[in-house]
């Protein structure tokens, strides 16, 4: 089985902020090619999940005006990670001694006071990933729309950790915006 995870376009906002679940529209051309280019490469009746913040979203709907013979729902457990009080500020301007107080404890700290843990975060994108290969949806190849956050987990959980403690454990890296890799499971 075969999992493509595609990030959302460039997000219409300014470089430096921090957003996680900030609900916002990402750029429509930078979108709209990237449907083109998924919609090139795709099998048939692949199915397609969502999350449903609107810069993925815009995507999916892109991608199905092209493809309408793929499978398509929304699945809330493909957001990004919630940043809590930090989300639409700068991340110069969050506080040094929050962001240390984040680090010291990566796992289990609620970022910006009243998000979500890593260890919350990485449960939540485990639980679709193991419903990939639930009794009578194994072996069929699913493409995600999501985040660079969600795939970075995706990442860990296919090189087989589920929790991590420390922040340098992360991936450093994720598909850049419109872009995607894929997985065998």
């Amino acid at each position: 089985m075969k999992l493509w995870l595609v990030r959302h376009a460039q997000p219409l906002v300014a470089a430096g902020i921090c957003y996680g679940r900030l609900d916002m529209a990402a750029d429509a051309e930078a979108t709209a090619q990237c449907a083109r280019s998924l919609a090139a490469q795709l099998p048939p009746r692949l199915r397609v999940a969502s999350s449903p913040l609107q810069r993925c979203e815009q995507l999916a709907q892109a991608l199905q005006g092209l493809r309408p013979d793929l499978i398509y729902k929304t699945d809330a457990r493909l957001q990004e990670m919630d940043f809590g009080h930090w989300e639409g500020r700068a991340w110069q301007a969050i506080a040094e001694t929050e962001l240390q107080a984040w680090s010291r404890d990566f796992a289990d700290y609620p970022v910006g006071a009243v998000g979500e843990s890593v260890s919350r975060f990485m449960a939540r994108v485990a639980a679709a990933f193991d419903a990939l290969q639930a009794p009578g949806e194994h072996g069929q190849d699913t493409l995600w729309i999501t985040h660079a956050g969600v795939i970075r987990a995706v990442d860990l959980l296919t090189s087989g950790l589920r929790h991590i403690e420390r922040a340098d454990q992360w991936p450093p890296h994720a598909p850049k915006y419109g872009q995607w890799h894929t997985r065998d499971l």
